[in-house]
């Protein structure tokens, strides 16, 4: 029995119980510090490399290495889930996360700094879809949209605000405190989860694939890393390497999953349909919002001629938007389905692309109201299709789903961004308008994928609880 549903769209939403609003809040509080912590330590980077009085280079790998390793955990994420119960995982994640902010915090040298931040970033990994996990698992039909929203909305304020709120330690305290401020929230979390998030259901029989989490512990990371290598510069033989060999491992991995009694993860959620859809238009989502937070800012600061203050201005607008649209969402997401909420949103992800591609260009005015209502977008687009991902698998194979979505989001992302770069590069470079209108083509296209697969997932939906109700 899945987690679907089903009172028809429109009547009233049931009232969500103060201890699941609980759960929520303590998982998503793991979850804003893990995303926090992706961006936070950015603005630190040379106060630590004068502190430490090291070179620049060896210095960028404390962000590096923490973004690495959410890759290389996120794939065991599912297995460790199932067999160890999600809730376990979960908070085994969050403990293990403080503890490495504290080691952050009292690095006496560069190499203990990096290291601590990838034990950070393999906790992190694990400790996002896992709590998403527990919320698929404890949440109603009606609920889940509401959930994930509000979990969406700390998940995505974390990056959007670890900058600034770096900048405001950094200007009072010294940088150790950008960690040492985990401490006290994750134990204070820790007690909370006591008797709160529950541990989960054990599964012992389910042994572990060994081929399955090499190929994908180290394809996925390769992949990333080749792909953000080359939309950020010129591709050298070391970014070709990794992207090629990337690509083999995960195209690997999938053939040898279909073929494994006991994969890693269960590939075979694909053959649902409204998982498929879901997960197709959660990953263009990705696409779409990397692939913007890249051509952007360059628009900007290139074409429209903004500062980098004017222009961060303006993608904090897009952020804020997202951030607002995200709980109304969630609670549309519950009344009317999945479907008519992300074709909403992917429609606007289409509108708010076209003003890029005609001539002139907006005032300041009526560019803050196109990125607001382009965030809104993205919210509107991407929280309903995890939702209706997680709706439409069972208690037990919501683990499995949350790994899933998190590598189509992570794969869309860097797809979007590199083919952006390359189309702009090959274009005449970004420093004119024309090549800036090719690329803002392919985010126009992309988007209307987006619609097609929002599209395909109502039908897909709407059919599957037509089937649910004759039955």
């Amino acid at each position: 029995m899945t987690m679907k549903d089903a009172e028809p769209p429109g009547e009233p939403l049931p009232d969500i119980p103060a201890r699941i609003w609980g759960i929520a809040a303590v998982t998503g509080a793991g979850a804003f510090m893990a995303m926090l912590d992706s961006t936070v330590a950015n603005l630190a980077i040379e106060p630590i490399r004068a502190a430490f009085g090291s070179t620049l280079p060896l210095m960028q790998w404390i962000a590096t290495a923490y973004l690495i390793a959410l890759a290389v955990s996120l794939p065991a994420a599912s297995w460790l889930g199932n067999r160890l119960g999600y809730g376990r995982v979960w908070t085994g994640s969050l403990m293990i996360f403080t503890v490495a902010s504290a080691l952050c915090a009292l690095a006496p040298e560069p190499w203990t700094l990096i290291g601590a931040r990838f034990v950070q970033g393999l906790a992190a990994g694990l400790m996002i879809p896992m709590g998403q996990a527990v919320i698929g698992a404890v949440a109603g039909p009606k609920q889940l949209g509401r959930l994930m929203g509000a979990l969406g909305l700390v998940i995505s304020l974390g990056p959007a605000v670890g900058p600034a709120f770096g900048g405001v330690v950094l200007d009072v305290s010294s940088w150790r405190w950008l960690f040492w401020i985990n401490v006290p929230i994750g134990l204070a979390a820790l007690v909370a989860a006591r008797g709160l998030v529950p541990s989960g259901v054990k599964d012992h029989e389910r042994p572990l694939d060994r081929l399955g989490l090499l190929l994908l512990g180290l394809g996925l990371p390769l992949l990333l890393y080749g792909t953000a290598e080359v939309g950020s510069e010129e591709a050298t033989p070391t970014t070709i390497v990794a992207l090629v060999a990337g690509g083999v491992m995960v195209s690997w991995f999938v053939f040898a999953a279909r073929t494994t009694k006991y994969p890693l993860i269960d590939l075979s959620l694909f053959r649902r349909g409204t998982f498929a859809a879901a997960t197709a238009t959660a990953g263009l989502t990705g696409a779409n919002m990397y692939g913007g937070l890249l051509l952007l800012p360059l628009y900007l600061l290139l074409i429209v001629g903004m500062d980098a203050s004017q222009a961060g201005v303006m993608l904090l607008a897009m952020g804020l938007g997202s951030a607002a649209a995200l709980y109304t969402g969630g609670k549309m997401t519950d009344r009317f389905g999945a479907g008519p909420v992300a074709i909403t949103g992917s429609i606007l992800l289409v509108l708010t692309t076209i003003p890029f591609l005609l001539p002139g260009v907006l005032s300041t005015i009526a560019l803050a109201a196109v990125f607001v209502a382009r965030g809104v977008g993205i919210a509107l687009a991407q929280m309903p299709a995890m939702t209706a991902a997680y709706a439409s698998v069972t208690t037990e194979e919501v683990g499995d789903a949350s790994t899933l979505v998190n590598i189509a989001q992570r794969i869309g992302g860097a797809i979007g961004a590199i083919v952006v770069v390359v189309v702009l590069a090959q274009a005449g470079g970004g420093s004119d308008r024309a090549s800036h209108a090719w690329a803002f083509t392919v985010l126009a296209v992309v988007s209307i994928a987006t619609v097609v697969s929002a599209v395909t997932l109502q039908h897909l939906d709407r059919r599957s609880s037509q089937k649910a109700v004759a039955s």
